[in-house]
């Protein structure tokens, strides 16, 4: 009984977990051509950080300069705002956005554009307290490092896209229209 009790739980959780659409996820297809990839991203830090172990998970090398062979990934701009959204009695802001802002661009090893100038803007609110100052910057670093997780999945998804054009893409030009 103590036998068949530990072959049947561990295949009930797998029944249970694979009925309710749960799977593993599994590493971006992205474009032949970005096997190896430079990645130059202005100002660096999270976004870069975040976008190299995203890359390095699909199995890419990340490369430290640009080369033959070697696609480039650039973000000329990521940028952080913030704008208030509404205002309480005695002109108090009581509500937040954080903006986060990125444009990025695809070069292949072989020197084609794999994506064009891309813009990618996303947006948190939150709810701001004048009595918890310290709260309030937690929280923002909080929606950002939020932000540039988000980001780094939309730039992947970005490149897994390219990578199935590029594969249903016919090699040869001789097909008809």
């Amino acid at each position: 009984m103590n036998r068949m009790l530990r072959v049947a739980l561990p295949l009930a959780a797998a029944l249970a977990l694979s009925a309710c659409g749960f799977h593993l996820r599994r590493s971006a297809a992205l474009p032949p051509s970005m096997s190896h990839v430079h990645l130059v991203v202005s100002g660096g830090g999270d976004l870069e950080r975040a976008l190299t172990r995203a890359l390095e998970n699909a199995n890419v090398a990340v490369e430290d300069a640009a080369g033959p062979g070697v696609a480039e990934l650039r973000v000329p701009v990521a940028a952080f705002g913030t704008q208030s959204l509404t205002q309480g009695g005695y002109v108090r802001i009581t509500e937040y956005a954080v903006n986060y802002n990125v444009e990025f661009d695809v070069t292949g090893a072989d020197g084609k554009t794999v994506l064009p100038h891309q813009r990618i803007s996303m947006q948190r609110e939150y709810s701001y307290d004048s009595t918890d100052t310290v709260g309030n910057a937690s929280q923002v670093q909080q929606i950002q490092r939020s932000l540039v997780d988000d980001m780094v999945q939309a730039i992947m998804f970005r490149l897994e896209a390219a990578g199935r054009h590029a594969q249903d893409t016919p090699a040869t030009g001789t097909g008809e229209h």
